[in-house]
């Protein structure tokens, strides 16, 4: 794809946040927590400010724990390629309300803008598919967006897997609570539970 047919990451979260109602949503390291903020705070965001590599093992224990309640995670390449085994238990536990969407601008972020290995051979969706996740799909237009969007809420169908290959624009963070307790605690709140 061409750099100029890059998708805006911001629009990208922001589409698939606009209808959420009771999902939760799972952010990864860095760009990918400040895009799911910036959509707008919620008693159901899971934020991790340092955590990389766990992201989708995260929703997983999430998915299975609430399997009636639909879990997306929303994390960057260089994230994912650095869990890439969390697919093959994703896979291996079928968890029907999980869905993963890799915001892929094919550098890792974070630590400089360094190339990632998704500019080269790796390709994440081949990777979900031979790890046994059959709804797995590369997203190059918006309509593919709202197509994906529209199907998180179906907690029957999944586990789902997307990458959309995105723009590298360095855009201003949003900053949400970092306090873990709170973050934690008001996750469990809006699910019933008390407070640790």
């Amino acid at each position: 794809m061409s750099k100029a047919n890059l998708l805006d990451r911001r629009a990208v979260v922001s589409e698939l946040l606009r209808d959420r109602k009771g999902a939760f949503a799972i952010g990864g390291l860095g760009a990918s927590t400040y895009d799911i903020a910036a959509a707008g705070d919620h008693d159901r965001n899971f934020y991790l400010w340092g955590g990389m590599g766990g992201a989708v093992m995260i929703g997983l224990g999430l998915a299975l724990a609430q399997p009636t309640l639909p879990v997306v995670v929303i994390t960057g390449d260089g994230e994912m390629l650095m869990g890439m085994g969390s697919l093959a238990t994703v896979a291996l536990q079928q968890p029907k309300n999980l869905s993963i969407i890799v915001l892929d601008n094919e550098a890792y972020g974070e630590t400089g803008g360094q190339a990632s290995h998704t500019g080269g051979p790796a390709d994440l969706v081949g990777v979900a598919k031979a790890c046994g996740i059959g709804d797995s799909r590369a997203i190059s237009t918006m309509a593919e967006v709202e197509a994906f969007a529209s199907s998180l809420q179906d907690v029957t169908a999944g586990p789902r897997f997307a990458s959309a290959k995105i723009d590298g624009a360095n855009l201003e963070r949003v900053l949400s609570s970092r306090d873990g307790t709170y973050i934690v605690n008001r996750i469990r709140g809006s699910i019933g539970h008390t407070p640790i």
